[in-house]
């Protein structure tokens, strides 16, 4: 059996659909439903804060880690698989698995890095079988988040003309939901490593993303004078790769997909 905490997020209600259509067993307890008190099987915690971390650092801490202690400490399961972050790697130009990392405590940006690292930690040393999926950035049907990419789709199919305010040269690796959740039912059921990178291992930059953007729907973009360049070093899959055979989408190829999908909703 798995066990999915936080349910009701993006990924974990995509996790739920699919261990439906795959008939595999599930327990998904409500948001304030206890699972201590009964087997959990292997149990994936999605439980966390995104987009929105800059405004709710109290409560990216607690969801991140607080919460993760108290589980560990109460919850009887067989294994746990903790949902991180690829953003960890974001100081640094190596992005294998056993890579050290680097974070800044001075940095606000680095608030979310830092918790997703103690919840990490947590896990892996906790003296319980623990796993850790570092995942990039999730596209699919999460049609409210206020990340950049669901943001400027919004816009692309509500405007005429949209101003990008990240330079031209700003790239970042971009993963499908589909990819995403098999690979995690994967990992939590038959994961022979303590981490992996869940991406597709190839970055995309905004003007590739705009180009693409503009054949799809005719809108029109500018970039902000003087928009800042953010870029993330392309993410290491190979662990993936060669033990479950991940073979990733990639964004440019699915776009017209997800236009299509915001489009329904």
């Amino acid at each position: 059996m798995i066990t999915i905490l936080g349910a009701s997020g993006f990924i974990g209600r995509n996790l739920t659909r699919r261990l439906r259509e795959l008939n595999i067993e599930y327990y998904a307890p409500e948001r304030n439903e206890s699972p201590a008190g009964r087997h959990l099987g292997d149990v994936i915690y999605c439980i966390g804060v995104t987009a929105d971390f800059r405004s709710r650092p109290l409560e990216t801490v607690d969801a991140h880690v607080c919460y993760l202690m108290n589980f560990l400490a109460e919850c009887d399961f067989d294994s746990l698989l903790y949902l991180s972050t690829t953003r960890l790697y974001r100081h640094g130009q190596r992005t294998r698995e056993e890579d050290e990392l680097r974070i800044n405590p001075s940095d606000a940006d680095d608030l979310y890095n830092i918790s997703k690292a103690l919840g990490e930690s947590l896990v892996l040393s906790c003296g319980k079988h623990g796993r850790v999926a570092r995942i990039s950035n999730v596209y699919g049907d999460d049609f409210d988040s206020q990340n950049f990419l669901s943001s400027v789709i919004r816009q692309t199919l509500a405007e005429n003309r949209v101003t990008i305010r990240t330079a031209p040269e700003s790239e970042k690796d971009y993963v499908s939901i589909d990819d995403v959740v098999d690979g995690l039912i994967a990992i939590a059921t038959r994961g022979r490593h303590q981490i992996y990178n869940v991406a597709s291992g190839t970055n995309v930059t905004n003007a590739a993303l705009i180009d693409r953007l503009r054949e799809l729907t005719g809108c029109s973009f500018d970039f902000l004078p003087g928009a800042p360049q953010v870029e993330f070093a392309a993410i290491d899959i190979g662990r993936m790769r060669d033990e479950f055979s991940f073979n990733p989408g990639q964004l440019l190829d699915r776009l017209g997909e997800l236009i299509d999908l915001y489009k329904r909703h």
